[in-house]
């Protein structure tokens, strides 16, 4: 598959089509490559939500400025940080890797002292915005997967992350919505999906040395 040509297939898909789901196949993909992201130290301080429930969708609308992607897409995803980062978080991550690759605690100690006492430095607001730059290159990897996979999205920041919080119960769960994506396919009669891009010309977009 030309990976070129599938980036210049993708847009942000302005309206889908609320007939054709996603199948089972490309959402595991979806859930997959974002489980695979890189994130900082690998302590994935980010969680995706999978909403596919027509009702609930319909009540984030409003808070989305009617955006009505929201609804029309197969599913809506929605990228999360954690509220705040402690220790228990670092613990854990330290115990998966000595469970998965067998490495001793003599090796993974230092490291984890280390990643400790980042953490214990760092205000809450420090932890969110750490967090949130990870959330924007999950949502790249999501909107390049989607394209490859040829699945429409359309990322999105335009929404009221606090009302999103409430409706979803995500402070129960320490969590803050910060973007979302919905994904699935394009209409028929969405006028956006023919037009050209418009991008500047490579030499200055890039700049070699």
């Amino acid at each position: 598959m030309d990976t070129i040509k599938q980036l210049e297939w993708r847009y942000a898909t302005k309206k889908f089509d609320p007939k054709k789901k996603l199948e089972n196949n490309k959402l595991q993909v979806l859930k997959k490559a974002f489980n695979l992201t890189a994130t900082s130290f690998g302590l994935q301080t980010i969680k995706m939500l999978v909403i596919k429930d027509e009702q609930l969708r319909e009540t984030l609308v409003p808070h989305a400025f009617q955006q009505r992607q929201l609804l029309e897409a197969s599913h809506l995803l929605v990228i999360c940080i954690q509220e705040d980062i402690d220790t228990t978080d670092v613990v854990n991550y330290y115990k998966n890797i000595k469970s998965i690759r067998n490495t001793s605690d003599n090796i993974l100690n230092p490291y984890k002292q280390q990643l400790v006492d980042m953490m214990e430095n760092m205000t809450v607001s420090g932890q969110q915005q750490w967090s949130k730059n990870q959330a924007y290159i999950a949502l790249g990897n999501l909107m390049t997967v989607c394209a490859i996979e040829h699945i429409d999205s359309c990322p999105m920041e335009g929404f009221l992350p606090n009302k999103f919080d409430e409706l979803l119960h995500l402070k129960e769960k320490n969590l803050k919505s910060v973007l979302l994506l919905p994904v699935g396919y394009r209409h028929k009669d969405d006028i956006f999906a023919d037009l050209e891009k418009v991008r500047k010309p490579i030499h200055e977009a890039v700049i070699e040395f």
